[in-house]
């Protein structure tokens, strides 16, 4: 689970939901300034090394809401 393989767009991604909490993806566009498909595969990345999870979002079930995995943790 070492962040050491991951592209440097994982690494934006996880770094901004670490510090801003939970964003739906096209949030984390807004915020990151990188383009769609750059965060899917970034999500992607995160998702097979299990950094992040994904919650159903309740104001829009069209969109998912990403969280790191150190948040959960925090607020357990």
């Amino acid at each position: 689970m070492s962040g050491t393989n991951l592209p440097p767009s994982s690494k934006t991604v996880l770094s901004l939901l670490d510090e801003s909490g939970a964003m739906t993806h096209k949030e984390i566009v807004k915020k990151s300034n990188l383009a769609p498909r750059t965060v899917r595969y970034a999500l992607k990345k995160l998702k097979e090394n299990h950094l992040i999870i994904e919650k159903f979002n309740f104001r829009d079930a069209r969109q998912i809401i990403y969280q790191g995995r150190a948040q959960t943790m925090v607020c357990a």
